[in-house]
């Protein structure tokens, strides 16, 4: 199997790093890089020090870079092509992939940025209106990249409507640390992926505000609440949150210190601006893209997001953080349920 990896960022690099590792000689794997220095760098020391330092590339991974094409070779070689971008690049990728042959799957979570007056998308969605002839699906679920690189135990979800794309997902990288589920639905895989980074900075804030275990409980069981509705007005099944791009997602990026999103929720609570908070990250935080988005589709599809109102709120600068707090506590008792 010839698999491409479309993004030489922390995650693109750890999932090329443990489909190579497996090794196998009916197996080849390449990493693509937009920076052709950055790509020079990583062919002479073996090693992606921008993003994913102290992690050693397999000898037998490629490492390319160059223009995106019809007639590159390394595409037209390619049995399964993943994208590795942040959620912006996605749609640009997809249109230059728009004829290719072969499978394609995405890695990042969020909604696009509304366009020309529109709602912000999802990845199944753009996909949808760029290249609604390409077999694609999402790989998704509670992963850090610095875990899968270290072989670390992992399981993650590969979605699709497509079998054939579920099947060459799980084959490419089902192994003995990575564990690979099949689901067909898209929308809630991806709608759990989006959401949740959200509610990571409504975590962090409740961490950095140490308001205590019991309300980082109770903001995590209501968030997932907040998904769900969301997702099943969008078209998903009820069962999807309750797996590992919902619930298992949710509680790592919630929960785990090497949450990008989370840390942005803590910086908000040391009195940081958002850029200031940002900037210090030095990678995406899709959630503090996303959360707009998220908030936009939920009030036109009339669903109650309270949680992720008041994170809209926070980073606009409309509410300081002891003030989303108190306007999550204030609001009036209702029956727990969806």
């Amino acid at each position: 199997m010839n698999i491409v990896v479309l993004g030489a960022g922390a995650w693109g690099t750890a999932l090329a790093v443990g489909a190579a590792a497996q090794g196998g000689e009916f197996r080849q794997v390449t990493l693509w890089a937009r920076d052709a220095q950055q790509a020079d760098e990583m062919r002479t020391r073996r090693e992606n020090r921008r993003y994913l330092p102290g992690v050693a590339l397999p000898p037998s991974m490629g490492i390319e870079d160059g223009r995106l094409d019809a007639a590159s070779k390394m595409l037209a070689g390619a049995d399964l092509l993943i994208i590795a971008t942040p959620m912006s690049g996605l749609r640009g990728m997809l249109e230059a992939l728009a004829s290719h042959p072969a499978p394609v799957a995405w890695l990042c979570k969020g909604f696009e940025a509304p366009r020309e007056g529109g709602v912000g998308l999802l990845g199944h969605e753009v996909r949808a209106q760029v290249a609604p002839r390409l077999k694609a699906g999402v790989l998704s679920g509670p992963s850090f990249a610095q875990e899968v690189a270290r072989g670390q135990p992992t399981a993650l979800v590969a979605a699709s409507e497509h079998a054939s794309v579920r099947d060459v997902l799980v084959a490419a990288f089902h192994s003995p640390t990575l564990r690979v589920y099949a689901n067909e639905d898209i929308v809630g895989v991806e709608v759990g992926g989006a959401v949740k980074n959200l509610l990571a900075i409504a975590t962090g804030l409740c961490d950095g505000l140490e308001l205590g275990l019991n309300a980082r409980a109770a903001l995590i069981t209501r968030g997932l609440a907040e998904m769900t509705r969301l997702g099943l007005a969008l078209g998903a099944r009820a069962e999807t949150f309750m797996g590992l791009s919902g619930l298992g997602d949710l509680v790592l990026t919630a929960t785990g210190d090497l949450s990008r999103n989370r840390r942005v929720g803590q910086l908000l609570a040391q009195g940081m601006s958002l850029q200031q908070a940002v900037d210090s990250l030095g990678h995406v935080a899709e959630g503090v893209y996303s959360a707009r988005t998220a908030v936009q589709r939920a009030r036109l599809l009339g669903v109650d997001m309270p949680i992720s109102e008041g994170v809209v709120a926070l980073i606009e600068g409309r509410l300081k953080p002891a003030q989303a707090v108190a306007a999550l506590m204030g609001r009036d008792p209702k029956e727990e349920g969806l």
